[in-house]
């Protein structure tokens, strides 16, 4: 009774605040509009101007936006509905629920680290805190059940696995595409630095996100405990990241940049992790 409360407590703060500051995000236009800025590494970025994201680049303060807009209409309404199953006890309820709140953790994890200084600073922090902490409580309920012996024979461990070690890999060797060349032929800041003081997205993702995919991947492909544990919770915040990635390129292709090939490739990610998400928490002999 005790977790529920604090589960209850936790996604209401979670809940409340993403909702702030994705509509903050999608809403808010104050601001002079488009400018030039010369960037301490001499590039000269075009700055947004509007809204919360008025001091972040034009290229990437619409993918904000866009990402925006499926947190607030697809990661909050969900991470609300499983709340309600996993109240109920439900299994499936419960790593939906942990699947989305991994999201939401990455997802203000990047926007406190990237996004310029504004308004939602504080918003930003007391979102990441909420996420760490019923992240860690989802986790440590999830690690409490049998899940490989409810776990049926049929399901998809083997594919799902090399699903995410080839995800892990291929957007790793991408990242690695951008960083290394310049490492080698002396340039050192790759292209698409801006004004921003390091790589952050490829910085977190090649670091924490990237060898957490291979893991989760190796270790559900072995059928082991912890690998069906991490690699379902993975699948299903892998799903909704992969939507917003698609929102962003939608979004960028509708601003008239250049969307070819990720317009092709990152919609079959995404919906091979919902495939892959569906299937394997489908066979669970759970509630």
């Amino acid at each position: 009774m005790k977790n529920k409360t604090i589960l209850i407590l936790l996604t209401s703060v979670i809940l409340v605040m993403a909702s702030i500051a994705a509509g903050t995000g999608i809403f808010s236009n104050e601001g002079p509009g488009p400018f030039e800025y010369k960037s301490i590494h001499g590039e000269s970025v075009q700055i947004y101007g509007k809204g919360v994201y008025s001091y972040m680049s034009a290229e990437l303060a619409p993918q904000g936006i866009a990402q925006d807009f499926i947190t607030l209409f697809l990661a909050l309404p969900v991470l609300l509905i499983s709340l309600v199953y996993s109240l109920k006890g439900s299994v499936r309820g419960k790593l939906v629920h942990t699947g989305v709140t991994s999201y939401l953790f990455v997802t203000y994890l990047f926007y406190l680290a990237m996004g310029t200084y504004s308004y939602l600073f504080l918003v930003y922090v007391i979102l990441l805190g909420s996420t760490a902490a019923s992240l860690t409580l989802g986790m440590l309920s999830l690690g409490q059940i049998d899940l490989p012996g409810q776990l049926k024979q049929q399901a998809p461990v083997k594919a799902a696995g090399s699903f995410l070690i080839f995800n892990g890999l291929a957007i790793g060797l991408l990242w690695l595409g951008r960083v290394v060349p310049p490492l080698i032929d002396g340039t050192i800041y790759p292209e698409g630095l801006d004004h921003y003081t390091t790589m952050i997205v490829q910085g977190f993702d090649l670091a924490l996100l990237l060898p957490l995919s291979i893991v989760s991947g190796f270790l559900l492909y072995q059928r082991n405990e912890a690998g069906i544990l991490l690699g379902i919770v993975y699948l299903v915040f892998l799903s909704i990241l992969m939507t917003s990635l698609t929102a962003k390129i939608i979004y960028m292709g509708i601003l008239g940049q250049n969307i070819i090939p990720v317009v092709f490739i990152i919609p079959v990610f995404m919906l091979t992790a919902y495939g892959f998400s569906y299937s394997l928490i489908k066979k669970l002999r759970l509630n």
